[in-house]
């Protein structure tokens, strides 16, 4: 097979990571169901626990099926390695909890998903990891808020769920300056609309629950390193400068200096904490992802459509879609995401909140449903739902108020889509 990294995006889509199975030739990635693998010796057995060589041993910590996974995602995002695990969520955690010790902090954006920021909120109550929220959006509002503490920037590519577009070369540049890795969550955009690593981030993550599986049968995420970070500080990151007692004095940095961020995962992640991600789920998320610059296409035609539709509804307040001409954030649209800022966007009702629910219930082909990413389209009411932890300003600060109703626009013609959301708004006063 060729290298994964000179094939171009679509094809990488379709066979990074995998190639025919040599035991059976089957050409469809096999799915391994086991939890562990037989040694050839006590040496290797012991080798491999050791991290003195690659294989196999129990599923928590790596599974073919799972591994064929990690090498596709790593393909598309242009990284060194990835770390697959069971959900989006662990993804986030398994970051934050690998780059810092209690007491150390991270810039954060302030505009994160809900999930994101009720996340931070208690990892900073239980175990002292600090979030430092940036004021605004703009790179400078992000090295406003560095401290000699902060040992990380945080946000996503494209908000969620709002639909910005950051300034990740801004960023990164910010990042660079300090000697911090930029973490992107690159869920909303997908590889196929946005490669942050190109862009100055050094560690990528996703939800593959959204649009890599794309059909909403799975719940997983994933970990990219980049693997050109300078990890080479002896007063932090400890996980990757420090040696490991339990594995004979390891120091990750030394012996993987091409993905040390992604072995400290795998080790602390994976192997301590446990949450690995199923064979199936794998599984269903490769299959996904083979269609997924065709999805992409589409959800992007579709969305642009359905928003240009809204904003001009006499019933609609606003609509926050920068790939709008005019919209605010346009400029960064044309320079990041030139076919469009993604599927997600939100809208707000003149009627307020009772015109928001009753619009949500009065939808008959758009389901109520808190997932995004699918072919399918969704909608929810995120001040009741994925953001109703956050306080008053912080939803209105983050577009959803609570008159606001967030939409996942899926593949369906659009010309149904539209005619659904018009008999939704006709029943409203």
């Amino acid at each position: 097979m060729p290298d994964d990294q000179t094939l171009r995006f679509a094809t990488q889509a379709i066979h990074a990571g995998a190639a025919p199975d040599p035991a059976t030739g089957a050409r469809v990635q096999p799915i391994y169901f086991t939890n562990g693998f037989v040694f050839d010796s006590t040496e290797q057995a012991a080798d491999i626990f050791a991290m003195r060589r690659t294989g196999f041993s129990y599923s928590r910590g790596s599974n073919p099926t799972v591994a064929a996974l990690e090498r596709r995602i790593a393909a598309l995002e242009g990284a060194k390695a990835a770390v697959a695990v069971a959900s989006g969520q662990s993804a986030v955690m398994l970051v934050l909890m690998t780059l810092m010790r209690s007491g150390e902090s991270y810039v954060a954006s302030p505009r994160l998903f809900g999930g994101s920021l009720g996340l931070m909120r208690r990892l900073d109550g239980r175990y002292d990891l600090q979030p430092q929220f940036a004021k605004g959006l703009a790179p400078e509002d992000f090295e406003a808020a560095i401290t000699p503490r902060t040992r990380a920037i945080v946000c996503e590519s494209i908000v969620n769920p709002c639909a910005t577009v950051m300034d990740i070369e801004g960023i990164a540049a910010v990042a660079r300056r300090h000697g911090l890795p930029l973490v992107i969550d690159n869920t909303l955009a997908s590889p196929a609309l946005i490669r942050p690593i190109e862009h100055g981030a050094d560690i990528v993550v996703h939800s593959t629950s959204k649009f890599l599986g794309g059909s909403g049968q799975t719940i997983g995420g994933i970990i990219c390193d980049a693997g050109r970070f300078d990890w080479n500080r002896p007063d932090r990151y400890n996980l990757i400068n420090e040696p490991w007692p339990d594995y004979e004095g390891l120091v990750v940095r030394e012996r993987f200096p091409d993905m040390p961020f992604a072995v400290a995962c795998r080790l602390f992640g994976l192997r301590d904490l446990g949450p690995g991600l199923s064979p199936m789920n794998a599984f269903l998320t490769l299959t996904g992802i083979e269609t997924l610059p065709l999805r992409m296409e589409r959800h992007c035609a579709n969305a642009r459509a359905v928003a240009a539709y809204l904003k001009d509804h006499p019933k609609v307040d606003w609509v926050s879609y920068p790939g709008l001409p005019g919209q605010p954030g346009e400029a960064l649209v044309k320079r990041y995401v030139p076919q469009g800022p993604g599927s997600i966007f939100t809208f707000a009702l003149k009627g307020g909140e009772p015109a928001a629910i009753k619009f949500i219930m009065g939808l008959d082909l758009i389901s109520h449903l808190v997932n995004i990413g699918e072919i399918k389209s969704l909608a929810i009411h995120p001040a009741s739902t994925t953001h109703r932890q956050l306080r008053p300003e912080e939803r209105a600060a983050a577009c959803v108020g609570p008159e606001t109703v967030r939409l996942s626009i899926g593949l369906e013609s659009v010309e149904d889509l539209i005619a659904d959301i018009e008999q939704a708004l006709a029943k409203l006063d």
